[in-house]
């Protein structure tokens, strides 16, 4: 049966909701649900999404949307659906675009407008050590001193896990709520819930609405839907493998280490060495330490050592 609406987590549907002009309101309305009280939004422009380098040996950076404030605030706003081992390194790099853009030309003070980098993911980092795991939904990263006071103000990133929202549509309480509740829920909805209507939020759902696709976005949406069931079962795929893998090596090693320390012993020290090949074959895809922990059993001294 097919969705009455489209899924945001496609690169189509993402930018078919908060990334063109006339969707601009829920853009709007969405950061502004981020955002501090002295960072609020009245207005804003999209800007181009492809950044380039200064010169042709460095590399550029295309983003998913890219907008600016009617103060001058600049805002990257990137959807990520499968987990990337250097997907906060990304943003970092992706931020000091906006940044040197700001640079003016001869006599300058350097006083720069504030930047925001917002990644919306489909998956959780899994890194709250050494605190006991948390279930975040809003990572908010500042730079700060040795006393944990903010040191810089204006350079901001917000990481929303969307897989950590749990709350139901009973439980909605703030606008932000809403929002990723219907990031993560708008594909699977049937009609529209009393809660969200509002004039943005009824928008946002006509945007959205298979229905209103024409023929050319409705290709464009099934690429891109196709392109994202690929990735996923691409990464799927791999991670399978490395766990078989690792499984079948580890095993071989067990068996001769059977032979020559006796049965009992081999057989424990064969499921060790299973454990560590498939921990070393996670960790070559990406997987942090902390999510192979969970996979293998193994405690992160011993995937440390």
């Amino acid at each position: 049966m097919q969705s009455r609406f489209i899924n945001p987590f496609t690169d189509f549907g993402f930018k078919k909701i908060f990334g063109q002009e006339a969707s601009k309101p829920m853009l709007l309305d969405f950061l502004n649900s981020l955002l501090p009280e002295k960072h609020q939004i009245k207005d804003l422009s999209f800007k181009t999404l492809e950044q380039l380098p200064e010169s042709e040996a460095q590399r550029r950076a295309v983003y998913d949307i890219y907008c600016e404030s009617d103060s001058g605030e600049r805002f990257i706003v990137e959807l990520q659906r499968l987990h990337q081992a250097y997907f906060k390194d990304r943003t970092i790099y992706y931020s000091t675009f906006p940044i040197r853009e700001q640079a003016e030309k001869g006599t300058w003070d350097y006083r720069l407008n504030a930047v925001y980098c917002i990644g919306i993911l489909d998956f959780t980092f899994d890194d709250y050590e050494p605190e006991p795991k948390k279930s975040e939904v809003i990572q908010t990263v500042e730079l700060k001193n040795q006393n944990n006071v903010v040191f810089y103000d204006k350079l901001t990133f917000i990481y929303l896990e969307i897989p950590n929202f749990k709350k139901t549509e009973s439980e909605l309480e703030t606008r932000l709520d809403k929002w990723l509740y219907f990031i993560k829920n708008l594909e699977y909805l049937e009609s529209i819930p009393e809660i969200f209507k509002d004039v943005v939020f009824e928008k946002a759902f006509e945007v959205a609405k298979m229905a209103n696709l024409g023929s050319n976005e409705l290709f464009g949406y099934e690429q891109s839907l196709k392109i994202m069931r690929d990735n996923y079962a691409t990464q799927k795929y791999a991670i399978e493998t490395a766990l078989a893998e690792g499984r079948e090596l580890g095993l071989a090693e067990g068996r001769e280490a059977g032979l020559a320390e006796g049965k009992a012993e081999g057989k424990a020290e064969g499921e060790r060495l299973a454990k560590l090949e498939i921990a070393k074959a996670l960790l070559s895809k990406g997987m942090t330490l902390q999510q192979v922990s969970d996979v293998t059993g193994l405690s992160l001294e011993e995937l440390q050592s």
